[in-house]
Parts: C-alpha cells; sequence; structure tokens
C-alpha cells in the first residue's frame, strides 16, 4: 500500500491523501488466479478525411487491471458505457486487445488465434445479454447444444451427444421434448436457460455472463440467478458477472470491481463494497439504489449530477472529477494512483473519504480550493 504521508481536512471531515506509484490490484499470488486482465486497453479508431485516416480513438476501455480467481463470481458493474461489455469480450477474444495482456490459467492468450487458441475457446464460454439474438433461429435446441460438443470433440457419437444433451436441458430445467423446437417457439427466460445450457455444452471452466437477466422479467430473474449459483456449484464454475443491477451483484458475486470510464476504480469483496465504500463514485452508485423500508432510505443520499463524459475526449486527472462532490484542485492536475487502503481493497482516488461525516462540495464550489492543513 501507498504511504500515507498528508493529512488533511475537507469541511471537517478527515481526508488522508496517499502519495503512492501506480500498482496493480493483483495482491494474491498469480496461481490463485484462473483469469487475469493486466494493464489492458481498448481503443476504437475514429476515421476521417479524405484519405480515412485515424483522427482519435474511443478509449473504451483504458488500461484496466484485476484478476479471477478460481471457483469465485467475480462482479462488474457501472454505469452504460462504462466500458463493461468491452472488456468482457476483450477477454473472450470477441474483440482483439490494443494492448495488455490476458493470461487464462497462467497462460497469456493474448495473441492466440485459430487452433492454438481452440482449448482456451472451449474453457472459456459466454452467456449474452439478450437471449432472442444470441440463439440461431435456423437450428432446433438439439442441434444449437451438439455442435459445440462436435466441434470441440467432447463426444464420441451421435448418441452420445445427443443424451448429454437431454442432460443439459434436465439440468437447466427444461424438459426432452424442447431439443426438437427452434427458438422462436420459446419465452424470454427459457431461452437464456438454453445459452446457459449452450455455455455449459462443452464442460468449461469460465463463463462469463454478460448481463443475462436484464431483459427478463423479475420472478424469471430470480429463477434463473438461483439456476446459475445451483450449476456454479456443480460444475465447479468460475463467473465474471458483468450488471447494472447491484441488488443482483449482491446476490451473486464474492467481490466486485467498479468501473467508471474505461477504468477500475474500485475493487474489493462484496461486504466491504457495500458496507464501506470508498470512491465517490461507488458511494454514488450505492445511494442510488432505492429502498422499500422508509426506515432505512437515506435523506441525504447523493444522486450523481450530469453524464459519463465522452470516451474520446475524457477530462484530465480523475476522470470522475467532473461529476464528484469531493473534487478539488489536485484532482484536476493529478491522475490518481491505484492504491490498497486495506487489504484486498483498492482505490482509484487521491482521498480516503468518510462519507459519514464528509460534506459533500455544493456545485457551485466545484474547482474552488477547499483543503486546509
Amino acid at each position: 500500500m501507498g504511504r500515507m504521508s498528508v493529512v488533511r481536512r475537507l469541511n471537517g471531515a478527515l481526508i488522508l491523501a496517499m502519495e503512492s506509484s501506480t500498482v496493480t490490484a493483483m495482491s494474491t499470488r498469480a496461481d490463485d488466479y484462473l483469469v487475469e486482465v493486466k494493464d489492458v486497453y481498448e481503443w476504437f479508431p475514429i476515421k476521417g478525411g479524405l484519405l480515412g485516416r485515424t483522427i482519435a480513438h474511443v478509449k473504451a476501455v483504458d488500461g484496466v487491471s484485476f484478476g479471477i480467481r478460481k471457483g469465485e463470481t467475480m462482479g462488474l458493474v457501472g454505469e452504460s458505457g462504462s466500458g463493461k461489455t468491452t472488456i468482457g469480450r476483450c477477454i473472450m477474444k470477441l474483440l482483439p486487445v490494443t494492448k495488455g495482456n490476458v493470461i487464462y490459467d497462467g497462460t497469456d492468450i493474448t495473441k492466440f488465434k485459430g487452433q492454438k487458441f481452440r482449448p482456451f475457446r472451449r474453457r472459456m464460454q459466454m452467456v449474452f445479454q439478450d437471449p432472442y439474438a444470441s440463439l440461431d433461429p435456423r437450428q432446433t435446441v438439439r442441434s444449437i447444444l451438439t455442435e459445440p460438443m462436435k466441434i470441440h470433440h467432447t463426444v464420441r457419437t451421435k448418441q452420445e451427444a445427443n443424451a448429454a444433451a437431454e442432460k443439459l436441458i434436465d439440468t437447466v430445467g427444461l424438459n426432452p421434448d424442447h431439443l426438437s423446437r427452434f427458438p422462436h417457439e420459446f419465452s424470454g427466460g427459457q431461452r437464456q436457460r438454453i445459452a446457459v445450457a449452450r455455455a455449459l455444452a462443452v464442460n468449461p471452466d469460465f463463463v462469463l455472463l454478460d448481463e443475462p437477466t436484464s431483459s427478463l422479467d423479475v420472478s424469471v430473474q430470480a429463477q434463473i440467478l438461483n439456476l446459475l449459483k445451483k450449476l456454479q456449484g456443480e460444475y465447479n464454475l468460475t463467473y465474471l458477472f458483468i450488471s447494472h443491477n447491484l441488488s443482483v451483484i449482491r446476490h451473486m458475486c464474492d467481490r466486485v470491481a467498479v468501473m467508471y470510464l474505461g477504468r477500475i476504480v474500485e475493487i474489493a469483496d462484496i461486504s466491504t463494497i457495500f458496507n464501506n465504500p470508498k470512491h465517490p463514485y461507488t458511494n454514488a452508485l450505492l445511494s442510488s439504489v432505492p429502498n422499500i423500508d422508509p426506515r432505512k432510505r437515506k435523506m441525504d443520499a447523493e444522486i450523481l449530477e450530469g453524464d459519463v463524459p465522452s470516451p474520446v475526449n475524457i477530462p484530465s486527472g480523475c476522470r470522475f472529477r467532473t461529476r464528484c462532490a469531493y473534487a478539488t484542485p489536485k484532482c484536476q492536475e493529478q491522475f490518481p494512483p491505484l492504491v490498497e487502503i486495506e487489504p484486498h481493497h483498492w482505490i482509484e482516488c487521491h482521498y480516503d473519504i468518510d462519507f459519514k461525516t464528509a460534506r459533500p462540495t455544493l456545485s457551485s464550489e466545484k474547482g474552488s480550493s477547499t483543503i486546509t492543513p
């Protein structure tokens, strides 16, 4: 952890300014991780002019590092446009990484292609957000499940593939009779069950879940989430769960990484994130979650103002400063390092803020110097 060298006060609240070089959130031994993302960038070029030259970049992912331990569920949260799905597609090699490394079970797979990547493709599967678009409408459910088995040679005969498909469809809560039907004959929840079965068809170790319940009814969401937790125990799976629904994240995940404008701004275990958030963005996200119990509602909840800045024109210094109620001139001038403020709790912020006692700066006060020795 960086050395805490300066103690200051912001409107009467204790702030610890941390001076530290940039570090990576990889404090666990490397062999404990199934998936490691090391300083990954994903920039999309913007072409312009008569010659179609690159005039700018959309910096969707801008230097992201984290690890996923074997057998755990890692959550990835943030507003729409923060880069969650993009980093997921980089991990799955659905997008080529601009810069950085993706390491799977100790092997750097960043540059792997074709036959060299095929063994890892079998071990890494994905459940997409939209069950209506992720299944081939021209194939029956039987074909959807057995085709990957044949491609990856996990079965030897047609009879063995059919038996495996019947077992899978029963495992996800559907009937063997459904195998002869086409995707358009199912409801949204049933389609997502088929998508889960397809992901499990090749016996993977790691499954990336990209908002798998966001397009489903609330009652169906609960069924799918409980199914995923059950399957994780039965198949010894490791999950990366991408979502903007904090209630779902709290139910499903062991650890959480909070993402904002292409960067990870906070990583901690689930109880720490929900009970003791340290980054202003995380605190604002949690404050926005509605509570049906009026006794537990926060009367002074912090509501984020404005929109996420454009990933083409990212603000200087801390990229959250334009919406942060605690921003100071230092936030505009210096990029904050990622520091470990307590064991396994990392934040990308200049200050360790106690949100219970700190008073947010008024909008009219932003940019003025509010820190005194």
